[in-house]
């Protein structure tokens, strides 16, 4: 069966067109992070699809053979896509994902899409059969919604198929599986089951899979779940925050907020002194994999055990596919040193698997959002920056396509970052460094800096400064 084709606007074709850059450089006086992004960058480009393909413009984003992309690969491996100027395969993945939301599927899309512009068969044999992973909404909900803040394409939050997605996904979809935030450990096991049911079918016993996790029997809801339905909701509010929808919005964050109580109450080991990762159909809970996913949901806000969690994140040993979300998230959470760690393991030769598309794509990533710290928000048009190191030297990228524009960002020191905007719409920039600094100078003029604190409490100066096409901006702190 043929997926639907969705053809883009005149102006979406536009914002393609005006967006096409030149691929981006990396330098560093940290010269095995520079090999690390360099071979990362090769691989990751290995993986674009061809120009006649059927489905249209893609990357590989699942097990390689299949030649297919996946929603959580995808919701995972975009913002590297993006820095590598993948715009438009970014657009027609999402947009497959989006449109083929149904009812028939009890408001699933297609879990992974092959190169042929069919369901993968690995995964779908019709809609009543077949392999679903049911974080994967929220987490394509998410990613669609850091699109936005990323290109500053409203396409991604306003085109008609991703409003139906959005809104299915928050009522519809979480009313046909069972996922209201009292009832997931409740629920039963298959609520939506093909009748007669084969359990040995796994496109049976996996349509509607509560969890990343694939290998634990017996589940009926994983942590990673509870974590994804949180940021599914408190996404949806913000879209319709920006929206001025502000009395719904505030519905779907109290809505979010549930799933966060219902995780602190139900979930937590004291203990153990951690998070259970997944709850039996036989009422146990019990701890496995999952808990890359509180982080990468963003999902703690108990700092004392969002710490715990990152330390026994950090001392295990698990596959590639969640090491692979690792250089970005332990920059985020302020592990710099781990997160340097991991970009020079995942990308080395020895390192098994480090083939798998998301490692390349999640070392770009890493490096761009996690060591330059580089963080659009489309809403304000604003671009934050901050070097994330603890070492002395200098890192700089080139050519990085945002907010509708181009630049390139130099961090010559802790103290000092100049920045281009190559492209043709002007921004804000927050220039911000690690320290408490009174002054700046700004292109040779005097300007006071800024206080404030990163995500860990940690002080850091900043100056605001809007910089204009074809503009340099240097700015240094003291």
């Amino acid at each position: 069966m043929a997926l639907m084709k969705y053809k883009a606007s005149l102006l979406l074709l536009l914002f393609v067109c005006f967006n096409a850059v030149a691929q981006p450089a990396f330098t560093s006086s940290d010269k095995a992070v520079e090999k690390a992004f360099n071979w990362a960058k090769e691989q990751a480009l290995h993986y674009r699809g061809g120009a006649t393909d059927p489905v249209g413009p893609w990357y590989e984003s699942a097990l390689p053979p299949r030649s297919a992309f996946c929603m959580r690969d995808v919701s995972h491996q975009c913002i590297g896509a993006e820095v590598l100027g993948l715009s438009r395969e970014n657009i027609n993945m999402f947009n497959l994902f989006a449109g083929n939301i149904s009812q028939s599927k009890d408001w699933c899309s297609y879990w992974e899409i092959n190169k042929w512009n069919k369901p993968a068969p690995d995964d779908y044999r019709n809609d009543k059969e077949f392999w679903y992973n049911l974080p994967a909404n929220f987490d394509v909900l998410n990613a669609s919604w850091r699109m936005y803040l990323w290109t500053g394409n409203r396409h991604y939050i306003d085109a008609p198929a991703f409003v139906n997605f959005q809104q299915r996904s928050v009522n519809e979809y979480i009313n046909s599986w069972v996922l209201a935030a009292d009832s997931l450990l409740k629920r039963p096991a298959h609520p939506n089951a093909p009748v007669p049911y084969n359990e040995s079918d796994s496109f049976h016993r996996c349509r509607g899979l509560p969890s990343y996790s694939e290998g634990v029997q017996n589940l009926k809801t994983g942590v990673d779940l509870v974590a994804a339905l949180y940021r599914g909701m408190i996404t949806y509010s913000d879209i319709l925050t920006l929206k001025g929808k502000t009395k719904e919005a505030a519905v779907y964050a109290k809505k979010a907020q549930k799933y966060l109580d219902r995780l602190e109450a139900d979930w937590w080991s004291d203990k153990d002194n951690q998070y259970y990762t997944y709850h039996s159909n036989t009422g146990q809970f019990g701890k496995d994999e999952g808990e890359t996913f509180l982080l990468w949901f963003d999902a703690l806000k108990d700092s004392a055990r969002a710490g715990k969690t990152l330390d026994r994140v950090t001392a295990a040993r698990i596959n590639v596919e969640n090491m692979s979300y690792y250089p970005f998230l332990f920059y985020k959470f302020g592990r710099w040193e781990k997160a340097r760690d991991y970009i020079l393991l995942l990308s080395d030769p020895s390192t098994a698997r480090r083939e798998y598309p998301e490692v390349s794509y999640g070392i770009v990533e890493g490096v761009v959002q996690g060591l330059m710290g580089i963080s659009p928000d489309a809403r304000t048009q604003t671009l934050s920056t901050i070097y994330k190191t603890d070492a002395s030297g200098n890192a700089a990228i080139s050519d990085v396509p945002l907010l509708n524009t181009n630049i390139s960002l130099d961090h010559l020191s802790g103290q000092q970052s100049a920045i281009k905007n190559t492209g043709g719409r002007s921004f804000k920039w927050k220039a911000m460094f690690y320290g408490s600094f009174k002054h700046a100078n700004v292109n040779g003029k005097a300007m006071a800096a800024k206080a404030g604190k990163d995500l860990q409490n940690k002080a850091v100066s900043f100056v605001e400064t809007t910089v204009n096409p074809n503009q340099k901006v240097n700015i240094k702190v003291y």
